[in-house]
């Protein structure tokens, strides 16, 4: 696959510096931080030339996100559907951000297809298929916020980035890396972060927002999970956590507070594959993470209607969690071979 795809670039140029426009800019449903700081960032870079923009997401996300210039702004469009609605009908550009596919923005998708706005897919996750003529992707990025600073120069508004718009980019490349540990073995990654740092960029406060900023319940919570619901299944040099609907009310389960869970199996020894099983009202979602060689996009494309990056992936399945977990385990004697190929360092 072609590692980078640019279609219309010349027009995009055009269309944002001939005149005010009004802008929408989506992202995927669950946002994460790469998913609000990237729109963010251009959000600002874009009011910053003169344009009327307008951040709309799916659904609520994690408190610990919400401290990112421009977060009040943020329009959630189920909790104002009508004003949402509005939002998109009237633009003149949509930007697509962090995802490839039209199901990944839920109930968004329907007004979305009946605009009749110029539409621009910005994103690096990778895909066989795009759904917008003008795009901006590359699946060797280490995310979008990445390519949104990479977007923003090429076209030549480098100076329309400023400090806040600096935080959000690096805030977006931060957490879709785990830090920087994986996903970042570009050296144009920390050149990035490198121009971010010489405007002023104060990474440790970034960090502490995301990564100190959690509730004790949640605290809590990792340690009931990591105790009381890990399996290791050391023939397949995997481990997998589970969190049931009774368990997050038990622990009084907020937005993002299963963020990260997914990534502390693959600190054992020896193991490769991890994943979260977390119960939601009519579906269990999967996030899957991998050491090595080990693709878990093609696993969960392939088994639970998912997919994504080769070592960081999501999926979902609608079944009761004892049948997930079920079929699961009775997968893993497929990819026993897969999975013991490589020894893990």
């Amino acid at each position: 696959m072609k590692s980078r795809v640019s279609r219309g670039k010349s027009k995009i140029k055009k269309l944002l510096t001939e005149g005010s426009r009004k802008i929408v800019i989506l992202t995927h449903v669950n946002p994460d931080g790469d998913a609000i700081g990237s729109s963010l960032a251009l959000c600002r870079v874009l009011k910053k030339m003169g344009h009327i923009v307008n951040v709309i997401t799916p659904n609520v996300y994690p408190s610990f996100l919400q401290w990112m210039p421009g977060n009040s702004e943020i329009t959630v469009f189920y909790n104002a559907l009508k004003k949402a609605r509005l939002m998109i009908q009237e633009a003149e550009i949509i930007f697509c951000l962090d995802f490839n596919d039209l199901t990944r923005i839920k109930q968004v998708t329907a007004p979305a297809l009946e605009s009749t706005a110029h539409k621009i897919l910005i994103d690096h996750h990778p895909t066989q298929k795009y759904f917008t003529p003008m795009v901006y992707c590359d699946v060797n990025v280490s995310s979008t916020a990445e390519l949104i600073y990479d977007f923003i120069c090429s076209l030549g508004f480098r100076n329309f980035i400023d400090l806040e718009t600096a935080t959000c980019i690096y805030t977006g490349m931060m957490t879709d890396t785990g830090c920087f540990s994986y996903n970042s073995s570009n050296p144009y990654t920390y050149r990035v972060v490198a121009k971010l740092l010489e405007m002023g960029l104060d990474k440790d406060y970034a960090y502490a927002k995301v990564y100190d900023n959690f509730s004790g319940s949640r605290m809590r919570l990792l340690g009931y999970v990591l105790n009381e619901k890990m399996e290791i299944f050391e023939e397949y040099a995997t481990a997998i956590l589970s969190l049931t609907r009774e368990e997050q009310k038990r622990f009084r389960f907020q937005a993002g507070d299963s963020e990260g869970f997914v990534n502390y199996p693959l600190s054992i020894k020896n193991i490769k594959f991890s994943v979260l099983f977390v119960e939601k009202e009519d579906h269990v979602k999967l996030s899957l993470r991998s050491k090595g060689s080990f693709q878990v996009n093609r696993f969960a494309e392939l088994h639970f209607n998912g997919g994504g990056h080769p070592n960081a992936s999501g999926g979902e399945m609608h079944a009761p969690m004892q049948e997930v977990l079920k079929k699961f385990r009775e997968l893993l004697p497929q990819y026993k071979n897969e999975l013991a190929d490589e020894k893990v360092k």
